[in-house]
């Protein structure tokens, strides 16, 4: 762990996260293995809670980053039932609202139990990631993952995604 305040490492992931993939909010199949050299944050979210506006900055860092960078929106109800609409009501809120168009995975489990996606496996289970084990504890998580396919930070619900503690590693 460096000097950073937020959980970081440079360790290499036992397991690859290229070999993941995840089910997108339009149907289709999202495979990591797309994203190889482009860095990866990857947010739970949801759209009745107090960093909603957090959509926002993810947007931003989208647009600003996008060659080089790919944000993945995991929506989650459960966290203060703060997600209850559909996949295409989740689509649509995020569109009209903050202009999103990065992509968005089917509304799933984030938190540890024997649904949490398989994304949320590898991002929590230290003997998968090489390193960490924290879960997310509130909407809008946010975990760092390198272009070699690392995990290299987790940054807490507060942290906006404009904040230079996440700009700095971009």
């Amino acid at each position: 762990m460096g000097k950073n305040k937020f959980l970081q490492s440079t360790i290499m992931a036992p397991d690859s996260f290229y070999k993941l993939q995840a089910i997108l909010n339009n149907g289709m199949v999202l495979d990591f293995s797309t994203l190889k050299g482009k860095k990866v944050l990857l947010v739970n979210t949801a759209s009745d809670c107090g960093y909603t506006p957090q959509y926002k900055g993810l947007q931003e860092l989208y647009e600003k980053f996008g060659n080089r960078l790919a944000v993945l929106g995991f929506p989650s109800n459960e966290f203060g039932e703060q997600e209850k609409g559909s996949d295409a009501e989740i689509e649509h809120f995020c569109k009209v609202n903050y202009g999103v168009d990065f992509p968005m995975i089917k509304k799933t489990t984030v938190k540890k139990s024997a649904q949490q996606h398989e994304v949320y496996q590898w991002l929590t289970r230290e003997e998968q990631n090489g390193w960490n084990s924290k879960s997310p504890d509130w909407n809008f998580c946010k975990y760092l993952v390198d272009e070699y396919g690392n995990l290299t930070h987790f940054f807490p619900s507060a942290v906006d995604p404009m904040d230079n503690e996440i700009l700095q590693y971009l």
